[in-house]
């Protein structure tokens, strides 16, 4: 079952990802499988983590427990990498030996191309708290946190403008804490 070569998606204990991609480069070249597997990928982006006005970029796993393989499908290409120490699997086999179906290559190109660097901002604020906007169309007011939404990185603050309340949404990074 000689096939081309594409893409193909392992599963691995989590934070292994690593060190199988070593453990399968290593057993590619002691056994002789350069002209089968090729590259190996673990899907990271660059984030910067804004902490108390200090900018800090890291790598962060897209994809913890997963690792992409480019490689030519056949049945010692397969064994060798199914039977690698830290991999679980392929994601897309029926199981009972079965081989895997590859990614589409809008799916590589989505996992492995160029995506934007995202901020990640560490905000140390509570309902209730006040804040100061930094940034935006209601620059330099200051309101009280209704509602944090950490997964978006946003707030809900409640201004009062013109005698009249009103609730803004802010991202973390257009705001600071005061210090009351």
């Amino acid at each position: 079952m000689e096939g081309n070569k594409e893409w193909y998606v392992l599963h691995t204990y989590s934070g292994y990802e690593n060190k199988v991609m070593e453990n399968i480069e290593l057993r590619k070249e002691s056994m002789g499988m350069e002209n089968n597997i090729f590259r190996l990928q673990v899907p990271e982006e660059e984030v910067t983590e804004v902490n108390d006005g200090v900018e800090k970029k890291k790598m962060v796993k897209t994809f913890p427990g997963y690792v992409l393989i480019e490689m030519i499908m056949s049945d010692e290409a397969w064994f060798i990498v199914r039977n690698t120490p830290g991999v679980t699997g392929f994601i897309g086999s029926h199981g009972a030996g079965s081989k895997p179906s590859p990614l589409l290559p809008e799916e590589v190109e989505a996992i492995l191309g160029d995506t934007p660097k995202r901020q990640v901002v560490h905000l140390d604020v509570e309902v209730g708290d006040y804040v100061k906007i930094t940034d935006g169309a209601f620059s330099d007011l200051s309101g009280i946190v209704e509602e944090i939404d950490k997964e978006h990185q946003k707030l809900k603050i409640l201004l009062e403008m013109f005698g009249r309340q009103t609730v803004a949404e802010m991202e973390f990074h257009q705001v600071e804490k005061e210090q009351v």
